[in-house]
C-alpha cells in the first residue's frame, strides 16, 4: 500500500510540473490530438473505402482501434518512464540513485516519468470504442463490461512488459534498441485492426511473442458477438491473462539484467 501511495504522490508532483508552463503544455496536447485524430482518420477512410475488412464491419474495426489506442496511450500517459524515459536513465547516469533508494527500482522507474498529454489520445480511443460500439450494436451486459475492462487492463500490463524489453537491452547497451519498436509501436499499428486479416506469420507473432491477439482482439470479438477463433466463453477471461504473464516475466528478467548494470560515468 505504501508503494501505491507512493506512485500516487509522485503522478500528482510530475502533473503539477507539467502544468507549470500551460501554453507549451496545451500546445503539445493538442499536437497529439491531431496526430491521433490521424490514425483515425486512416480507419475512416479504410471503412469508407471497402464497408468491411474480412468479415468485419466499419463499426467492428472501430471497436478494436478504440481497445487499442485506449490500452496503449493509458499505459504512457501512467508508465512514461519505462516507455520513454528509460533510456535517457541509463544514458545520463539517473538510474544509478535509483540504486541507493529504498525501494524498488521497477517502482522509481514507473514513478519517475508520466505523460498528460497523452490524454486527447485516450480520449480519441474512447470516442472510437462508443462509436464502434453503437455502430455494431452491440448488447452491454456486465460481463461484457468485465470483459472489456480486463482486456484493456491486461493489454496495458503487455504494453509495460513489451517496453521492459527495450529496458533490459538498454542496461547492457545503453542505447535503445530499435528493434524493439517492431513489437511496441508496430504492434500498435498493426493490432489497431483485427489480427485475422493478416497473414499467418504476423499471426503467429502477435499471438505468442507479442499476444495483442490473445490480450484484446479475442475479448474483443466476443464483445462485439463474432467469436474469434471459436473457443469456448471462458477463454474471454483468461487468454487477457498472458498480458500480465509477458510483464511478470519481463519484470524478472528486468530485476536479472539490474545485477549486470554498469554506470555510464555521467
Amino acid at each position: 500500500m505504501n508503494t501505491f501511495k507512493l506512485y500516487i504522490r509522485s503522478m500528482g508532483m510530475l502533473l503539477r510540473s507539467h502544468l507549470q508552463y500551460p501554453s507549451s503544455f496545451l500546445l503539445q496536447t493538442l499536437a497529439q490530438l491531431v496526430m491521433e485524430g490521424g490514425e483515425m482518420l486512416m480507419v475512416i477512410l479504410v471503412v469508407d473505402r471497402f464497408e468491411t475488412l474480412g468479415h468485419w464491419s466499419g463499426g467492428n474495426l472501430f471497436f478494436f482501434f478504440g481497445m487499442m489506442s485506449v490500452s496503449f496511450y493509458l499505459t504512457e500517459f501512467f508508465g512514461r518512464g519505462v516507455t520513454g524515459d528509460f533510456p535517457s536513465m541509463v544514458r545520463s547516469g539517473r538510474l544509478d540513485t535509483f540504486l541507493v533508494r529504498p525501494r524498488g527500482i521497477l517502482t522509481q522507474v514507473l514513478c519517475g516519468g508520466m505523460d498528460p498529454r497523452r490524454i486527447t489520445c485516450i480520449a480519441v480511443g474512447a470516442a472510437s470504442l462508443i462509436l464502434g460500439s453503437r455502430l455494431s450494436a452491440v448488447v452491454w451486459t456486465p460481463l461484457k463490461v468485465l470483459a472489456l475492462a480486463e482486456s484493456i487492463l491486461m493489454g496495458c500490463l503487455l504494453i509495460l512488459g513489451l517496453f521492459l524489453i527495450e529496458a533490459c537491452f538498454c542496461i547492457h547497451s545503453v542505447k535503445s534498441v530499435e528493434l524493439v519498436n517492431a513489437l511496441t509501436y508496430g504492434g500498435r499499428s498493426a493490432c489497431q485492426y483485427p489480427i485475422d486479416i493478416y497473414p499467418h506469420p504476423l499471426r503467429i507473432l502477435f499471438s505468442t511473442v507479442a499476444p495483442f491477439a490473445l490480450t484484446l482482439h479475442v475479448p474483443a470479438a466476443y464483445i462485439l458477438g463474432s467469436p474469434l477463433y471459436g473457443w469456448p466463453l471462458w477463454t474471454v477471461y483468461v487468454t487477457p491473462l498472458s498480458g500480465a504473464l509477458i510483464f511478470a516475466i519481463m519484470t524478472a528478467v528486468f530485476h536479472r539484467g539490474i545485477r549486470y548494470y554498469r554506470s555510464t560515468g555521467s
